[in-house]
């Protein structure tokens, strides 16, 4: 096992060894003793930083999937000059990067979430935390975007709902049938369904 004197270094090297393991293998799926292998940490490192799988996972869950939402979801469409666009583009990209490397793993968020939102609450309100910063992120931009004259007046909460849930259905039967074509369609109802609010888009 390797040794440090990081242990911010360390703590991360297990964040990211169990966020792999958690939303590709599966939570319930990943043994612990796997987990510190793979992150090449003793025990009592281990245990330093997360007494238990569930403190783990809350760790996982606060810190990875959230910056994997931010980066993939929330900041691109911030960013962007209208939401339609930016939702358009985070498609696009996902698409493009799951056809590079011929393989559909699922969204970290929903991979957890189906299998852990039955198991236990501190989990499961962890990550309607995270969706609801994802929901209340794009109907702002929605809500900008119709204040700022970009854009109709529109339902923003609703839509927001909506777009997660397209995507997030979506990209389940794209991991089912390991293909990219169910966000391709989904891809382009969004876009129209956007486009009676965004006539420009």
């Amino acid at each position: 096992m390797a040794r440090t004197n990081d242990p911010a270094r360390m703590r991360d090297r297990i964040l990211d060894a169990a966020f792999t393991a958690f939303t590709e293998a599966g939570y319930h799926a990943t043994g612990m003793q796997a987990l510190k292998e793979a992150a090449g940490v003793t025990s009592g490192a281990f245990a330093h930083h997360f007494p238990s799988k569930k403190a783990l996972g809350l760790a996982v869950v606060d810190d990875k999937v959230r910056r994997s939402v931010t980066k993939t979801w929330i900041d691109p469409v911030l960013h962007a000059e209208t939401a339609a666009l930016g939702i358009d583009e985070v498609f696009r990209n996902i698409i493009a990067s799951l056809d590079r490397n011929n393989a559909v793993k699922g969204c970290p968020l929903g991979n957890l979430a189906q299998e852990l939102s039955g198991h236990d609450a501190d989990l499961r309100h962890a990550m309607t935390a995270l969706y609801d910063e994802w929901h209340s992120a794009l109907a702002g931009k929605f809500e900008t975007d119709s204040k700022e004259g970009r854009a109709a007046p529109m339902p923003s909460d609703r839509l927001a709902g909506f777009v997660i849930a397209a995507y997030s259905g979506a990209m389940t039967l794209a991991k089912a049938r390991q293909t990219t074509n169910p966000l391709r369609d989904c891809r382009a109802e969004i876009r129209r369904a956007l486009g009676s609010y965004y006539t420009d888009s």
